[in-house]
């Protein structure tokens, strides 16, 4: 089986935390070079540091802030003027919770520029190059609420809904190119954003933060709540050679939580 993503350059998103980190990681340690992107220039840094890095590889940075598509945009017209990549790891930190019902049309529209349209400006400053290089692999990491709506996130339902959507109609278009398009949903994994519902459910139903955290494993089959690298060896397998015919797929790495096929 063919791993190796030596001469494979991956463009990150939302890199210096979580599974977007975890997933650098991951396929730095396969070969490839990674461009790490976030809008946090000293954590951008730091992170950095923490990449391995073998003969052949060369590894840097991109500062981004996905609340301002146009300006994204702009910065990628840049950097594709001198950097083909192979892979696109799309990951942004979710809405905040609450009923969708509630929602202002604001935060449905700050959640839909966040996700949506920044993909849509990485695809299309990336693809170019990926058809040239005859190689190509789109990772979305969304949500098992794709699958599930979960409660208390009315917003990120929506939106990660339409992204799950945008995504397998990629895939239809961009196939023959020798390019796939898949999404990843991690269930419970222990990163901040996942920290910071617990908080918010705990005060909403005045409980402990262990009796939320134990609630959540409880719907867990595994038992347990996942570290963001297992999340990330599923975006590194799917990033590789390997991967070549799986294509607009929800992959759920959930530990068997969602409750359907």
């Amino acid at each position: 089986m063919e791993l190796s993503l030596a001469g494979k350059r991956a463009v990150v998103c939302g890199s210096t935390q979580g599974i977007g980190k975890a997933s650098a990681i991951e396929l730095a340690a396969l070969g490839a070079s990674i461009t790490l992107v976030s809008r946090d220039k000293v954590k951008l840094k730091e992170t950095l540091k923490e990449l391995p890095v073998t003969k052949g590889q060369a590894h840097d940075t991109l500062v981004a802030d996905f609340n301002y598509p146009e300006r994204l945009q702009s910065a990628m017209e840049k950097f594709t003027s001198t950097h083909p990549a192979h892979i696109l790891v799309n990951n942004t930190g979710g809405p905040p919770a609450g009923p969708a019902f509630s929602a202002s049309l604001d935060e449905f529209t700050k959640a839909f520029a966040n996700h949506l349209l920044c993909n849509q400006v990485l695809v299309q400053a990336l693809v170019p190059g990926m058809k040239k290089e005859k190689y190509g692999r789109i990772i979305n990491i969304i949500s098992t609420s794709v699958k599930i709506p979960i409660r208390g996130l009315g917003v990120s339902n929506t939106i990660r809904g339409a992204v799950a959507n945008w995504s397998k109609t990629l895939a239809t278009e961009l196939g023959a190119f020798g390019i796939t398009v898949n999404n990843v949903l991690p269930g419970a994994s222990m990163t901040g954003r996942l920290e910071a519902i617990i908080r918010d459910r705990a005060t909403k139903q005045k409980k402990t933060l262990d009796q939320v955290r134990e609630e959540m494993v409880s719907e867990i089959p595994a038992g347990r709540i996942s570290s963001p690298a297992e999340v990330a060896a599923a975006v590194a397998f799917l990033a590789s050679p390997a991967a070549s015919y799986i294509n607009g797929i929800n992959l759920p790495v959930d530990g068997g939580r969602t409750g359907c096929l």
